[in-house]
């Protein structure tokens, strides 16, 4: 059995948005820990200009002075993506890349809204008929059939070790393994079938899918093809904690406070919707950090309470 950190706030995605979030939840003296790859913000290779106050300067640059102050007030980071995220009772429990287990009492989630798409023919046509963005969402459609993961990243090698339950066969497919060693030997040791430096060239099927293409003429005959191109994204993540997203399941609903509908989940940044700029990522993250600070002290007092009732 593994054991588990305990924090009081955990954000997830150390973009502006949530390193602005661990700056104000750690100011408010409560244990904080960041979970995220700098690289993999958008503002990581953007240039700022337009931010009050700020003239001319590397997103890059700006992320790591945010992180020095996220962590001068206290707060903790590791470097990971997130493989999965349950609740337990009033406590959140998370799954970082490389096993390691958290709990927390609030959850903020501030990790984009990008998703990458393969651009390949026949991946549009084929939406809803095989080709998926989301492991958790579909797997279900896909019991006992050959499926394929396109990825190289945790996202997709944690999905296609979900799928390896139910399915017939799991094919991997990437430019490269780009995750921690204790995930890429989980993967190497497993059944999937691993096509690494392998790119598709088309998703093939008439009213559904029925085989992918690569770019070197391998063709590999599947019923289902999981597209995740990166670290988990807002669809995986609210899936498994009841998150109520908008209309096109594409942002998390919150309200002023940033509060989900579920208590204790946050939201911030780009995740919630436009417009797509740092001011208003910022800003929602101030907005979180406070209240999830404050939703986990009051959880604290309730705990306390109940304690000395007893």
């Amino acid at each position: 059995m593994k054991e588990k950190a305990m924090y009081d706030v955990v954000i997830l995605g150390s973009g502006p948005a949530g390193l602005q979030a661990a700056i104000h939840a750690a100011r408010r003296k409560v244990s904080v820990l960041i979970l995220g790859k700098q690289t993999k913000s958008s503002l990581y290779h953007a240039h700022v200009e337009n931010f009050c106050c700020i003239f001319n300067i590397a997103g890059e640059d700006m992320l790591r002075v945010g992180l020095e102050q996220a962590l001068r007030f206290g707060s903790e980071i590791w470097e990971e993506d997130v493989l999965n995220v349950l609740q337990d009772e009033n406590l959140f429990e998370i799954k970082t890349e490389s096993g390691r287990m958290v709990q927390c009492k609030s959850l903020i989630i501030a990790t984009g809204a990008h998703r990458n798409r393969l651009g390949v023919p026949g991946e549009k046509q084929l939406l809803g008929r095989g080709v998926s963005y989301c492991v958790e969402c579909d797997a279900n459609f896909f019991k006992g059939q050959d499926v394929a993961v396109v990825g190289g990243e945790s996202a997709a090698v944690g999905g296609a070790l979900t799928l390896l339950g139910d399915s017939k066969s799991v094919h991997l497919i990437c430019e490269k393994l780009d995750v921690v060693d204790v995930l890429r030997e989980e993967i190497k040791n497993s059944e999937v079938v691993i096509y690494e430096r392998a790119k598709i060239e088309e998703i093939k099927g008439k009213n559904e899918v029925e085989e992918l293409v690569l770019v070197d003429g391998t063709r590999i005959s599947v019923s289902g093809v999981f597209i995740e191109l990166g670290a988990k994204g807002v669809m995986e993540l609210a899936t498994n904690l009841g998150i109520r997203l908008d209309d096109e399941a594409k942002y998390i609903q919150t309200d002023k406070k940033q509060q989900t509908n579920v208590p204790g989940v946050f939201a911030a940044g780009d995740i919630c919707g436009p417009p797509w700029q740092m001011a208003k990522a910022v800003g929602e993250g101030c907005v979180a950090g406070l209240e999830a600070a404050s939703y986990a002290k009051k959880l604290s007092l309730t705990e306390s309470g109940r304690s000395l009732q007893k």
